[in-house]
């Protein structure tokens, strides 16, 4: 298992728009990737899950990843997390 901890440093958050990127981005990995806020852990491939989290500007998100693409899922991500959130 690899993870990641990573700030949000866009204003709003994590709101619909970047969720649904975030979901889309998720499903190309054959790989078990969760995002924890807070002690609450969601899978990061369901919307509603994410939007549950209510991450805000400035809260510390920890990434999960395991599972068959995990080396490609783990860079995938954090590549995305720094260029849109």
């Amino acid at each position: 298992m690899k993870s990641f901890s990573y700030v949000i440093t866009d204003a709003v958050g994590i709101h619909a728009r970047p969720a649904g990127m975030l979901v889309k981005e998720v499903k190309k990995y054959d790989a078990k990737i969760t995002i924890n806020k807070a002690g609450k852990k969601v899978e990061a491939g369901k919307l509603m899950a994410i939007m549950a989290l209510g991450v805000k500007c400035g809260d510390e998100v920890v990434v999960e990843i395991e599972g068959g693409d995990e080396e490609a899922a783990f860079q995938g991500m954090q590549k995305f997390f720094e260029e849109t959130l």
